[in-house]
């Protein structure tokens, strides 16, 4: 990719932006483990995992960092190298505040759907926004952006699950069971979090299967998405025309590269109404508010809750608080939005709020 005349100051270059990422990682705290105690369950704790608290406010962050050094090691990027990538928004967030720290210029692909003040972000870190009307589309124009610039598409939906070491190196799996050591039930029962990659649920389902836990892993995914129809028939691998979830982040129209099926336990489909009444819910409970990909958590949490109290099972159940919800204050907490696009959600945002009962 690069001329051998160049090759030793590329070598020195690599190696520092290399440093500067890791010097990052580590002015950076891990993020919070956050108990919420259920009164109607006794013996089931529920714990949130808060991806909200990285630099870049979401569970992203962590995926970003992870691409860019993968890509950097595999000597993909150069100091002159235009970054490109196919995004909803949050990957493309935090892809961008790293292109800017190395001092790369980004390009993110995204759906012309995409919540506004996710553009605004990737704009604030230096990003350049190329809307697709297509949401289908992200991908070949990703890569004819590659082809034009000379540059380099991350490629998030294919190297998400290999880019991170799922065997520790401070991945979310190693930190969920270091962060639960000392709990009542520190191997929890269930871990659920969704997928829009597949890349997180690759690196949790390996990791128990590595540190040989009995944990069971559950994918919250939205009703309109293929990876829990893929989970259930191999044979399905894509959604028909303009069949596509709201709940941005998680949910694809095709199974991506990165989704690994074989680790996971369990699959959740949800529906969006439950999911942004699910969200509402537990934004009261917490006192701020939460992103939707969370709320679709939530409705599995509350399923796999149940399936507990039923079977007289005590336990913990750990998921994901993937973003906050300052970015869907136009959409998701817009009530005339939500009504504009039909989405019923109070009926569930008042059943959600049953989880919570008998807090004080």
């Amino acid at each position: 990719m690069f001329t051998n005349s160049s090759e030793a100051s590329v070598r020195t270059w690599r190696a520092e932006v290399i440093r500067q990422i890791e010097a990052d990682f580590n002015r950076s705290a891990d993020t919070h483990l956050i108990r919420v105690d259920l009164p109607r369950y006794p013996g089931i704790t529920l714990y949130l995992k808060d991806e909200s608290s990285h630099p870049t406010g979401s569970l992203k962050h962590r995926l970003a960092r992870s691409l860019f050094l993968y890509a950097l090691c595999n000597g993909w990027i150069g100091p002159d190298t235009c970054v490109i990538e196919a995004s909803s928004g949050s990957t493309a967030v935090s892809e961008a505040y790293f292109a800017r720290m190395l001092g790369l210029r980004f390009i993110a692909v995204v759906p012309a759907a995409t919540a506004a003040p996710k553009l605004d972000a990737i704009r604030f870190h230096g990003g350049e926004i190329h809307a697709v009307e297509d949401p289908r589309t992200v991908y070949d124009v990703a890569y004819r952006l590659e082809a034009e610039t000379g540059g380099h598409y991350l490629d998030q939906f294919t190297y998400a699950e290999r880019a991170t070491d799922w065997r520790g190196n401070n991945n979310i799996a190693e930190s969920i069971f270091a962060q639960m050591e000392a709990e009542e039930h520190p191997i929890p029962s269930w871990i659920v979090c969704g997928a829009g990659t597949g890349g997180t649920s690759a690196t949790i389902g390996r990791y128990i299967g590595y540190l040989r836990h009995a944990t069971r892993l559950c994918v919250a995914d939205p009703e309109k998405s293929v990876f829990h129809r893929h989970f259930h028939d191999r044979d399905v691998t894509s959604l028909p025309e303009g069949c596509a979830s709201r709940i941005e982040g998680i949910g694809r129209p095709r199974v991506e590269p990165s989704f690994i099926p074989s680790v996971i336990d369990r699959m959740i489909a949800v529906n969006d109404d439950a999911s942004i009444g699910a969200m509402r819910a537990l934004s009261t409970r917490l006192g701020r508010r939460v992103g939707g990909s969370t709320g679709t958590n939530l409705v599995a949490v509350a399923a796999l809750v149940e399936e507990m109290r039923e079977r007289g099972e005590a336990g913990s159940i750990v998921t994901l608080l993937c973003d906050g919800g300052e970015r869907y204050g136009c959409t998701y907490y817009d009530n005339a939005w939500l009504a504009s696009h039909d989405v019923a959600w109070q009926p569930h945002e008042r059943r959600f709020a049953g989880l919570f009962e008998g807090l004080t």
